[in-house]
């Protein structure tokens, strides 16, 4: 018997190519009935660039500022781009059958953070999807797949979707 499905991770580079993996955890929501948190996760600032940014900057603007504003303007892109493709590619009221989608920006190490949002909400599932279908050596879905104490489930995607 497999186990109940309550909280689905969908984690997201929201780039080209990644809606298949996103149609398939909104179709275990809907088989479900459960709850998507849709994350997405920015790297930090490498402090090189952190330098640059620095030397670039007006004096009365702070770097904190700039970063908080960012990850701000980020959150809402990626709220827009859920709001779309349910827009576009379904039928919400029938695949999410009464679930529930939040959005979430994190910033940090991708595959950590998705460890440690999956552990927060109390994830059933992990969904994402991996490029490199021939080889998941040192990407973020593997290190996921090596560490999480949660079923994954890894979807193939392309460039294209």
């Amino acid at each position: 018997m497999l186990p109940e499905v309550t909280r689905i991770l969908y984690a997201s580079d929201i780039q080209a190519g990644a809606r298949p993996a996103f149609r398939t955890a909104v179709s275990l929501c809907g088989q479900y009935a459960s709850e998507i948190t849709f994350l997405h996760v920015v790297e930090p600032v490498r402090s090189n660039a952190e330098k640059l940014v620095r030397s670039m900057m007006a004096a009365d603007h702070s770097l904190q500022d700039l970063h908080d504003n960012s990850l701000q303007h980020i959150q809402q892109q990626v709220q827009e781009r859920v709001d779309r493709f349910c827009r576009e590619e379904l039928d919400a009221a029938a695949m999410l059958d009464g679930g529930k989608l939040t959005t979430c920006v994190k910033e940090g190490t991708p595959w950590k953070q998705i460890l440690e949002v999956a552990e927060a909400i109390n994830a059933s599932v992990i969904v994402m999807g991996v490029r490199h279908q021939h080889s998941l050596v040192g990407s973020t879905s593997s290190k996921v797949v090596h560490h999480s104490k949660r079923p994954v489930l890894v979807v193939p995607i392309g460039l294209a979707g």
